[in-house]
């Protein structure tokens, strides 16, 4: 698994919002200046959440972002999946986004990949917003 600016941005904008959502909507702009993320590249990854049903907008002076869902309803693994695909380190031990791979064919190694597989998923599985916040 490598997280891409995809994912690392994504997290970092969702933990912003979830600390500050006693706020109410947050301004993009803010997440934008504190962590130095490029405006138009964090629009386009909130849409991707939005459809996700991990954000909501409100349109206006007052408008903003805000989570859909409660900060402990959200695991990071479900971020990292949505916006990089597996956590596996490779397709051929991904239970999500399974595919043929050359290594499946040395079985310890697949049964390695698997357990650092396991590992990876189990820990980010239990990994909340809240528990970042």
């Amino acid at each position: 698994m490598k997280l891409t600016t995809k994912s690392e941005y994504s997290l970092l904008a969702l933990i912003y919002i979830a600390r500050h959502q006693k706020e109410g909507f947050i301004k993009i702009e803010d997440i934008c200046k504190k962590y130095d993320m490029p405006q138009k590249y964090l629009e386009q990854l909130f849409f991707v959440l939005k459809g996700g049903r991990y954000l909501k907008t409100k349109r206006g002076t007052s408008g903003g972002y805000c989570l859909a869902k409660a900060p402990s309803k959200i695991t990071v693994a479900e971020i990292i999946r949505l916006m990089d695909g597996a956590l596996a380190p490779t397709e051929s031990v991904s239970e999500y986004f399974f595919s043929h791979t050359p290594i499946e064919k040395e079985k310890k190694m697949i049964k390695v990949l698997k357990e650092i597989r396991d590992y990876i998923a189990r820990r980010l599985e239990n990994l909340t917003l809240k528990d970042l916040v």
